[in-house]
């Protein structure tokens, strides 16, 4: 399996943009490959999905909600300074700020990453302002600062970034980006920051206050991120659009979860998160164990949950019905092939909210099947089978 591609630009209408992304191995493949997955999960058994904060201890620190992403596989690339500096980084829908390591970060894992040098930008400007954002496995402590930031063929000037001084713990040491853009809503970011998104509106640099994801599939065409517009020949029929039920996340109604035509989570109704950061679907514990059993998976000694690869070919779709409309998401999508012989459940359970015990995250599994528009214009997300 061939873990990295990058793919190239496609010219849309309207002046918007597409953004190549890559695919690459997960952390999850990295820590496997090198025997380390079993300790790492012990070390860190906090949801990959969210792990929300409360504000608190010293008011110039602000702490901000971020997540471990041990399971990613998409990212893009971007640069910041002038002359550019390149950086990979998780364009991400469940986070809101841009950070990146810098040169002065005194931690293990910024001396595997590229970094950015402010000596090496003419219009490099710091604020001064400390930021500390804390995730699943560690912390990122640095500092905030502006510069110019160029994304696919934009270029956004004073934007507001952060810069690590101190990457804690080994989560950041295996992986494969260097820092998180995020394309969340502006109140899940630092308090009176800009996102790079809201900026590309602002700036008069995109034509809708839209963007939109095709992530693809291995050996299909390219996965893309687009601002601005929206390519219909990456999805088939038309666009149903689902109303934002909360602001703050790109969070939406699900109606049901259900296999051959029997409810087998989110009864009644629960909440669900499309998430470009989180690569599984993740959801209660409770449901979660009951799809793992249903579905024949076994908890394994590294933490994970293993079946046999011909369930792939007889086990039935799994449907998540969302505003009358029912998502099919069939065993060869819910179902991964490590190894020849050896399939995992791409179901995870996450960290429960006792506010709303039915919330569920539609990661990657979910976005690789259903092209996905983000319309901050009308709080909205619009689905349709991804071509």
């Amino acid at each position: 399996m061939k873990w990295l591609w990058v793919l190239g630009l496609v010219a849309l209408s309207e002046c918007s943009v597409t953004i190549p992304l890559m695919k690459i191995k997960s952390m999850r493949e990295n820590l496997r490959e090198s025997h380390m997955l079993k300790d790492y999960l012990e070390k860190y058994p906090q949801s990959r999905a969210r792990v929300l904060l409360e504000r608190r201890g010293n008011p110039a620190v602000t702490y901000e909600p971020m997540r471990n992403y041990l399971d990613l596989v998409y990212i893009g690339i971007i640069s910041i300074g002038t002359p550019p500096q390149e950086f990979k980084v998780v364009l991400d829908t469940g986070s809101s700020d841009l950070w990146v390591p810098s040169i002065y970060c005194s931690s293990p894992a910024c001396a595997h990453h590229k970094t950015f040098n402010p000596l090496r930008s003419s219009t490099f400007l710091v604020s001064g302002r400390p930021v500390n954002i804390a995730y699943g496995s560690g912390e990122m402590s640095g500092f905030l600062a502006y510069d110019t930031v160029k994304i696919g063929d934009l270029t956004v000037v004073a934007q507001a970034f952060g810069l690590s001084l101190e990457e804690p713990g080994t989560f950041m040491e295996y992986a494969v980006f260097d820092g998180i853009l995020g394309l969340g809503y502006p109140d899940l970011g630092l308090q009176g920051v800009t996102p790079v998104f809201d900026n590309l509106w602002m700036q008069g640099l995109i034509p809708q206050n839209l963007f939109a994801f095709y992530l693809s599939s291995k050996d299909e065409k390219g996965s893309v991120l687009m601002l601005g517009g929206v390519d219909p020949s990456y999805y088939h029929g038309d666009l149903h659009w689902v109303p934002v039920s909360n602001p703050s996340y790109w969070q939406l109604s699900v109606d049901s979860i259900s296999m051959s035509g029997e409810v087998i989570a989110c009864v009644g109704g629960c909440q669900g998160i499309m998430d470009t950061g989180t690569s599984l679907l993740t959801g209660p514990l409770k449901s979660i164990l009951n799809i793992q059993n249903l579905i024949g998976a076994k908890a394994s000694g590294d933490g994970e949950y293993v079946l046999k690869c011909d369930a792939i070919n007889t086990l039935p779709d799994i449907v998540f019905t969302i505003d009358g409309i029912a998502y099919p998401v069939p065993a060869s999508a819910y179902i991964r092939k490590d190894h020849p012989h050896k399939c995992c459940s791409n179901f995870e359970d996450g960290l429960e909210d006792p506010s709303d015990p039915e919330m569920w995250v539609l990661g990657d599994v979910f976005l690789r099947l259903y092209f996905t528009v983000f319309d901050r214009e009308n709080n909205r997300i619009g689905l349709a089978p991804a071509a």
